[in-house]
């Protein structure tokens, strides 16, 4: 049976950002055809914590995703980094994907325990509460991207590759190779 996996980015949201790192990722990885499972890319998000979750939570019961990967731009980061949770409040949900297993042996990612405080942080604790309170199967896990450069681009894309076919081997199953990719424009 083939994953579904629902990947997003967000657009920018400060004058000098020519792009948002989260979608030049996305725009790589829809040039190969080697990752498995089929993946929905919903692009370039608004940079608004309750329009972002809207749109993704519409997605999600569109989809009915298995896997959720949110990804955001974290400028001032070096290397990919997994957010382990989602606070909002006094609130804090965790991620069920065991995140150490997850990255074990990638080259340049982390795990981080701070998505920001920002729409990133919003839009992951948004989503992660939704599929808590709806007790849907879905596995959720946000990753920030650094600036991508001609030096990290094929590091940045292997790891964030291995991190999508770790994530649909989740619960035992295998999948077949790519049997579609579907691109989604939000403006």
């Amino acid at each position: 049976m083939t994953k579904k996996i629902l990947i997003t980015s967000f657009t920018t949201w400060l004058p000098h950002q020519k792009s948002n790192s989260s979608d030049d990722l996305l725009i790589e990885l829809a040039k190969v055809n080697y990752l498995s499972s089929s993946l929905t890319f919903l692009r370039q998000l608004p940079v608004d914590i309750q329009q972002a979750s809207s749109r993704a939570i519409a997605q999600i019961d569109s989809l009915n995703p298995d896997i959720i990967i949110c990804c955001g731009m974290a400028e001032g980061r070096q290397q990919l980094t997994v957010e382990s949770n989602a606070t909002s409040e006094n609130n804090v949900i965790k991620t069920s994907v065991n995140l150490d297993k997850l990255i074990a042996d990638l080259k340049v990612t982390a795990i981080s325990h701070n998505a920001g405080k920002f729409v990133c942080e919003g839009l992951y604790y948004s989503t992660l509460k939704y599929l808590r309170d709806r007790q849907l199967n879905s596995h959720c896990i946000f990753v920030h991207v650094p600036i991508i450069t001609p030096h990290n681009v094929v590091e940045i894309k292997t790891d964030f590759s291995q991190i999508i076919d770790r994530l649909a081997l989740l619960n035992g199953s295998r999948t077949p190779p790519l049997k579609f990719l579907k691109l989604i424009e939000v403006n």
